[in-house]
């Protein structure tokens, strides 16, 4: 198998030594000095056919277009560059899933994923309006019932519930990813095209990126993708109590 991992990064970082693995700088077309911070040892999302000028907006599917129309491999996947699949045991590093661990799951499923993040006490549809915008969701919806209509009992099944696969993390089979990017993008393009996000914070610009992470789990559940999950390794230490406590904030207090 040929097996690509694209690292979406914005800094020079460690990376993993893998051969399957491949750091994209992404948004390098709005950024100014990649060539003095050591950026320049990265492919550029800004090659060939790209949005990488969208990254403010887009976030790490500047990388992920980018390897739809440029980059050619059996099955091809994400990470980021302090975020990865963690395939086996020891130091951080070490464990970090390997070209012939993905290879040998790759066998018997047609896409790896992230371990689903649980939200218990809130749904992926509240969980999202109450950090977000509720206008994000709800005209993606209205262009889901327009466009693929089919979609709309995983939307829903999707929306209620507690769990989902975040982080735009997976490994997919190329012909898959082709159709998931296919669908995805449109949905995205035509999302962009009617909401208003002139008065959004730099943060929430960053919309299609949020909006993409809910996406995921609609297309697999109504094509029937047969999948595998794996726990993810955060290279950075981080900060639970807050995000704990931020994530109550929002919940109980939002309006």
């Amino acid at each position: 198998m040929n097996i690509k991992i694209i690292v979406a990064t914005h800094k020079p970082y460690t990376m993993p030594a893998d051969k399957m693995y491949m750091p994209v700088h992404v948004g390098r077309a709005i950024s100014a000095d990649w060539q003095q911070t050591g950026l320049a040892q990265y492919t550029g999302d800004d090659t060939g056919e790209n949005i990488s000028s969208k990254n403010k907006n887009y976030c790490e599917l500047t990388a992920l277009y980018w390897a739809w129309k440029n980059l050619q491999a059996d099955y091809i996947g994400l990470a980021h560059y302090r975020r990865h699949f963690k395939g086996g045991t020891g130091d951080k590093w070490q464990a970090v899933l390997t070209d012939r661990q993905a290879e040998k799951l790759l066998e018997n499923y047609d896409v790896i994923l992230p371990k689903q993040r649980n939200y218990y006490i809130e749904t992926t549809y509240n969980q999202y309006i109450h950090a977000h915008h509720r206008q994000d969701l709800d005209k993606t919806l209205e262009i889901i019932k327009e466009k693929y209509p089919q979609y709309t009992p995983a939307w829903d099944k999707v929306m209620n519930s507690t769990k989902g696969h975040r982080f735009n993390m997976f490994v997919m089979k190329k012909d898959l990813f082709d159709s998931y990017m296919d669908w995805m993008f449109d949905i995205l393009f035509s999302l962009e095209n009617v909401l208003d996000i002139s008065d959004y914070s730099d943060y929430d610009k960053r919309v299609f990126g949020f909006v993409s992470e809910r996406l995921l789990d609609i297309w697999l559940i109504t094509n029937g993708v047969k999948y595998t999950e794996l726990p993810v390794i955060n290279m950075e230490s981080q900060n639970w109590p807050k995000k704990i406590l931020n994530f109550l904030k929002r919940k109980f207090t939002a309006k």
